[in-house]
């Protein structure tokens, strides 16, 4: 059975953790904080915002560890517990229902380029941004940001998250 062009597979290193994302992601972050500098040992991360729900295991369970974060709240990075490779992280912002889906993870990483460039104040200075591609020195609002399909996404999230 041919996979639908909206989904895509991934996993860790070693396979032993393997998921699918059920759909596209609400958005894609390419962030260049420090922070993330440090938690991935490179200039940047790229993280796609998806539904929990959206993010289907299809083998491995993961160790969930508790990291700290520049908002001082904390995040939670989903490693395989085999090889260590983190797959997503939740922040204690959005909560357990938004995964951030580490893009690299991705079988096929080039299907979801970044929407936007943040914390570019903190960017490598080799890194050269794309055109075309909205870049922030920080964060910014997803009101004017994201697409109306992916504010309404997260905003039914957030509903089912409150009842």
């Amino acid at each position: 059975m041919a996979l639908s062009t909206d989904t895509f597979e991934g996993g860790c290193t070693c396979r032993h953790v393997r998921y699918r994302l059920t759909s596209r992601p609400m958005f894609v972050h390419c962030c260049h904080c420090r922070w993330c500098q440090r938690e991935t040992g490179s200039a940047f991360v790229l993280n796609a915002m998806i539904e929990a729900d959206r993010v289907e295991p299809l083998s491995g369970e993961v160790d969930v560890v508790d990291t700290p974060s520049n908002s001082g709240r904390g995040q939670k990075i989903s490693r395989c517990p085999k090889c260590h490779v983190a797959v997503w992280s939740n922040y204690a912002g959005a909560g357990p229902a938004i995964r951030f889906v580490r893009v690299g993870t991705l079988d096929e990483p080039d299907r979801l380029p970044p929407d936007i460039h943040i914390f570019t104040e903190s960017k490598q200075p080799w890194v050269v941004l794309p055109s075309g591609v909205p870049a922030m020195p920080e964060y910014y609002d997803p009101r004017q940001m994201w697409p109306k399909a992916s504010q309404d996404r997260f905003t039914a999230v957030r509903a089912a998250r409150k009842s």
